[in-house]
């Protein structure tokens, strides 16, 4: 499969895997324009994070949600500063772990560890819906959450269990950043100087949406996109361009919603037509 999406240019807006999502394109040939929307950041008051820690490791909780792979590693960050990183460790050791999908479980493994159970679907539908055939009467679950989403349905789930739920949201994003970079890939879309724009969460295209209705090129924004094409991850980002009247012209297959899927996807789109630039 290498070399397969040489000549295309893919723009991504991938923030917290961005690294990892352009060298997956860029080993398959493809010219990767990044335009990260957000800045992620540490939680701007860490003592909340920081007493959490101290919870899960003076009594590590029966069940540990991870949701992200970044919130595990902003906790392990914070222990190390704290001198309390093998502690931290060897509590989440103690826990049974469910991943929302893959990227928490990396995370994990580089401390050693493994998932006990990852969700089908990595959303929180998901996690519903995997913690539903397990009994947490009176267990305590430790929950990291992640910014810019309403996580009372699923804390509510889970309380709906009998379980006593612990939450900590250990980093924050920074809308202001990239603004400029923004509109800068609103302008190469609608110049036909893109031939793919790749989804990985919803929060990516509702703060597109919001960039460019600040910075007064929304329309520009929206033919771009009806004539780009849109390689989304999974459902939840799909439901969200329907919702604006636009429908993703590639996907993975039903239930591999992940980066590697998604990149399979875009090459059997893509390989059957020339790179825009090479028509232009």
């Amino acid at each position: 499969m290498a070399g397969r999406l040489g000549g295309y240019r893919i723009l991504i807006l991938e923030t917290r895997e961005e690294a990892q999502f352009s060298r997956l394109l860029g080993d398959q040939g493809a010219d990767v324009l990044q335009c990260p929307m957000v800045a992620i950041i540490d939680a701007p008051d860490p003592a909340p994070v920081a007493a959490w820690i101290d919870r899960l490791i003076h009594e590590p909780f029966d069940d540990l949600v991870l949701t992200t792979g970044e919130g595990l590693r902003r906790l392990t960050k914070l222990a190390r500063s704290l001198d309390r990183e093998p502690a931290f460790v060897e509590a989440v050791g103690k826990t049974r772990r469910f991943a929302r999908g893959p990227k928490p479980g990396r995370a994990l493994r580089e401390l050693g560890l493994d998932a006990t159970v990852t969700t089908e679907e990595p959303t929180s539908e998901g996690i519903v819906n995997t913690l539903a055939s397990y009994d947490l009467e009176g267990r305590r679950v430790g929950l990291q959450l992640y910014p810019d989403k309403d996580h009372a349905a699923l804390i509510g789930a889970i309380t709906a269990q009998g379980a006593q739920v612990d939450t900590v949201l250990p980093y924050a994003y920074d809308p202001r950043a990239a603004e400029d970079n923004v509109v800068m890939a609103i302008d190469e879309m609608a110049e036909g100087r893109v031939d793919a724009i790749a989804l990985t969460s919803s929060n990516q295209f509702r703060r597109l949406l919001e960039v460019a209705k600040a910075r007064g090129c929304d329309d520009r924004l929206r033919q771009a996109l009806l004539t780009t094409p849109i390689a989304s991850v999974g459902p939840v980002v799909s439901d969200e361009l329907k919702r604006h009247g636009l429908t993703p012209a590639i996907t993975p297959p039903e239930g591999a919603f992940f980066m590697k899927p998604l990149i399979s996807a875009m090459i059997a789109a893509l390989s059957g037509s020339a790179p825009r630039t090479a028509r232009a």
